[in-house]
């Protein structure tokens, strides 16, 4: 604990939140004869009230303060065992002690309040200006028993203000992430739409270097336009319970993935891509999705793999579903990075920068998910990298 302002407020504020304390002070007055019992904050420089019963006009209110150097709850902080005495002017030790004389008490009793952690909040305890017998075990027991109970409850204080915390944070993070998806929804997609067809206009001219930068802003279009995908399926996953699905059945699934192979081989020109389909039937599933698990699968192996061995895309439909291979060769994944590579955000430490925001994979794995699949990765130096997406009937 510190001595800041803040600090003490946060501790009173918690004692006070502590609705059987009140009932603890009456009950200790009650029972021991005292008038004067309080729960006091104890540190090495000050001692605060935070609860008081006082019913000899002591003057200490919640929140009131002494020299922790005048109070006998520094000794009981120091020693972590409580001090009592039932009569200080006939005690061998308090006959003649600074606290007593200054304070004009006779009776005293002080436990240490510890949370469950071992940590030190302060002491509960009692005085009054007349003798008490307070010192007999069974006073000391119930005054342990409460200061136990107030430490106890003070970390159920903590806890729940901590999940308070966390609820207000988690409504002002779901407010943001609303507000981040209308941006990226409207707000970029509306003037990369315009520069979309800019580059569509260059590219109809037909006028050498003019159709060449039309082709070069239609790819930073198309990657904006995916980067601006990914991220809003990830806020949109946080912010829900995960990417939505509009599933139908398709009749023929060949031309929707070889279509989503052509878009990528056009944007790589100097990859080889392998395919091989056997998609005989029909198969119920979010298309639009499954194009987009495959085009980021795609995407991830032509980025890393060997720059002259071919991509292979094999895509089976079977009585169990449907499965997606892609595999690359080059350099394998290290198995430290294979348990995270379908995290959010998680890019290679030695991956080239603009390569993506590390979300691809993540959606994959969402996608897969909501279909009820799976999809695995295995990568070693003598087969390269293969990832499979499974997806059931």
């Amino acid at each position: 604990m510190d001595d800041s302002p803040a600090s003490i407020s946060r501790d009173i504020a918690a004692i006070g939140r502590i609705s059987a304390v009140p009932s603890l002070l009456r009950i200790v007055c009650d029972n021991t004869g005292m008038r004067f019992a309080a729960v006091a904050r104890v540190t090495d420089g000050t001692w605060t009230a935070c609860a008081v019963e006082d019913q000899i006009a002591f003057g200490l209110v919640p929140g009131g303060q002494l020299d922790v150097n005048t109070t006998l709850c520094k000794e009981a902080r120091a020693a972590r065992e409580p001090v009592v005495f039932d009569h200080a002017s006939l005690d061998p030790h308090y006959a003649h002690h600074h606290t007593p004389r200054l304070y004009n008490i006779e009776s005293y009793i002080s436990v240490p309040i510890l949370r469950p952690d071992g940590a030190y909040f302060g002491n509960l305890c009692a005085i009054d200006p007349l003798p008490h017998r307070v010192s007999d075990a069974k006073t000391v027991a119930m005054f342990r028993s409460f200061a136990e109970l107030i430490g106890r409850q003070l970390d159920v204080e903590a806890r729940q203000e901590e999940t308070e915390t966390a609820l207000l944070d988690a409504r002002a993070t779901a407010e943001l992430r609303e507000q981040f998806i209308a941006v990226l929804g409207h707000d970029l997609r509306n003037p990369l739409a315009a520069v979309s067809a800019i580059a569509e206009l260059l590219i109809r001219r037909h006028e050498g270097d003019v159709a060449r930068y039309g082709e070069r802003l239609r790819a930073s279009t198309r990657r904006m336009s995916r980067l601006i995908d990914d991220v809003t399926d990830f806020a949109r996953g946080r912010l829900g319970s995960g990417i939505g699905l509009s599933i139908a059945p398709v009749p023929d699934l060949h031309p929707a993935l070889h279509d989503v192979v052509s878009e990528l081989r056009a944007a790589h020109p100097d990859a080889r891509i392998v395919e091989r389909y056997d998609l005989r039937g029909s198969f119920a599933c979010d298309l639009a999705r499954v194009q987009q698990l495959l085009s980021n699968l795609l995407a991830n192996a032509l980025t890393y793999g060997g720059p002259t061995s071919p991509v292979h895309v094999d895509a089976r439909l079977g009585p169990e579903g449907l499965a997606i291979d892609v595999s690359n060769t080059g350099t394998p994944i290290p198995p430290s990075n294979l348990g995270k590579i379908f995290e959010p955000f998680w890019r290679p430490a030695d991956s080239a920068p603009g390569g993506g925001l590390g979300l691809g994979l993540h959606i994959c794995s969402q996608i897969v998910r909501a279909h009820g699949g799976t999809l695995q990765v295995v990568s070693t130096p003598e087969d390269g990298t293969r990832f499979t997406a499974t997806l059931p009937a």
